[in-house]
């Protein structure tokens, strides 16, 4: 068989097979447009109107500034500082100048919006909280105060409930009473324990500072998916373990317990260091994830599944700086009490296995003084039935500081 009649013939074949496809393509469209299959029709996209603010808006920015800093002043204990909140919700005017008044706790020692609640308490002061248990739903509640007061309406701050699961307890963290899913803008994060209750994990729903957590190429491809709803905060940064020491023994001591702050470095607590202050709480969950882009060119990600039950627990990206270390203040024996005893400056009345006291666990090469070294960033303690008091302080914030203390509700048979 001569070149010529060989490729004629692969030629003749070739076009037969495009024949065919062709062919087979065709009926598949004829096909598809026989069925009944219903398309939504696209509305046309309406020009965005501008949002009228109002006549309050046209009011002389000096004459706003001077009135709300004013308010600001005068309102600086609950109930009454939710005025300082209403300023905040008149137009964007109002709330742009507002967040420029308002300090944040590090800085005033107050607490005004629900990003405070993740904000660094005071360096010179703590702020004084307390949690009421209620057993018979298993839910804690935090709120603002010394003590409670039958009088005055209580600020609530945080509230948690506590699910048991076959191999773990969790503790779902909310900024509303009633609502702990973790797919509502009220869920700010969530406690996790292991099987026998000696290690807890302090997950946040955002990261502590923008630029701490690093996303794979896989994240991001199951984040723009149509299986992940763009409101659901479905995220949980690691933002910290606590760990109690095993009682071998069975002796009759105080529990021992050490808190490493993943989001806080060591340095925080030094002179002129700094801790992470976020400013501002995600509305939804794109606002917690970035680009697809910019997610693609991260590297060395520890990411897990969306189909997993710990619903995307993202480990922080290793940073150069040590995390701040906690440990508990060591008490001491009373021989006339017969008991354990810590100097709590009467914010705690009662003994109980699950009083505290937070320290800095700091070395000599960390070159603190000593009064930093006795400073207690925080203490928990009880005072009444189902009633406890949480004061905290610089480094940690309230959130922080309440998923610590939720710790200690946890059944611990190995460790008393």
């Amino acid at each position: 068989m001569s070149l010529k009649s060989i490729v004629r013939e692969l030629k003749e074949m070739r076009d037969g097979i495009g024949n065919v496809s062709r062919g087979g393509s065709e009926g598949r469209r004829w096909r598809s447009r026989t069925r009944s299959h219903i398309a939504p029709e696209q509305a046309p996209q309406l020009p965005e109107l501008p949002i009228e603010q109002g006549r309050w808006a046209n009011l002389p920015p000096e004459l706003l500034l001077d009135m709300i800093k004013r308010v600001e002043e005068s309102e600086t204990s609950w109930p009454s500082r939710a005025v300082v909140v209403f300023c905040a919700s008149v137009c964007k005017s109002w709330r742009n100048i507002t967040k420029e008044i308002v300090k944040t706790p590090e800085q005033c020692g107050r607490l005004t919006f629900p990003i405070s609640l993740k904000q660094p308490g005071p360096r010179d002061c703590a702020i004084h909280c307390f949690i009421r248990r209620d057993p018979a739903t298993s839910t804690y509640f935090l709120y603002y105060g010394l003590v409670p007061s039958e009088h005055e309406r209580e600020k609530l701050l945080l509230a948690a409930r506590k699910i048991r699961r076959a191999t773990c307890t969790d503790f779902l963290i909310s900024l509303a009473s009633d609502v702990f899913s973790r797919a509502s803008n009220t869920y700010v994060g969530k406690l996790r324990s292991n099987f026998i209750g000696t290690k807890f994990t302090i997950y946040d729903s955002q990261p502590p500072c923008e630029g701490d957590v690093q996303f794979s190429s896989r994240f991001s491809k199951k984040v723009h998916s149509k299986q992940v709803s763009a409101k659901a905060p479905v995220c949980n940064y690691s933002a910290g373990t606590v760990s109690y020491e095993l009682n071998v023994l069975r002796t009759r001591a105080p529990r021992r317990m050490n808190c490493i702050m993943h989001s806080i470095p060591m340095s925080s607590i030094q002179e002129g260091g700094t801790a992470p202050t976020p400013t501002l709480i995600p509305i939804s969950f794109e606002d917690q994830v970035p680009s697809h882009s910019s997610a693609s060119k991260a590297k060395d990600t520890i990411v897990s599944d969306f189909s997993s039950t710990s619903l995307s627990e993202i480990q922080p990206s290793q940073v150069s700086e040590a995390p701040l270390v906690l440990k508990n203040k060591a008490p001491r024996w009373h021989e006339q009490l017969q008991c354990w005893c810590l100097n709590f400056r009467g914010r705690v009345t009662v003994a109980s296995v699950k009083n505290f006291q937070l320290v800095a666990a700091l070395e000599p090469s960390h070159n603190t003084s000593s009064a930093e070294q006795e400073k207690v960033i925080l203490q928990f303690g009880k005072i009444a039935k189902d009633i406890f008091t949480m004061d905290y302080c610089y480094p940690l914030s309230a959130f922080q500081a309440f998923a610590i203390c939720l710790s200690s509700f946890d059944t611990k048979p190995v460790c008393e």
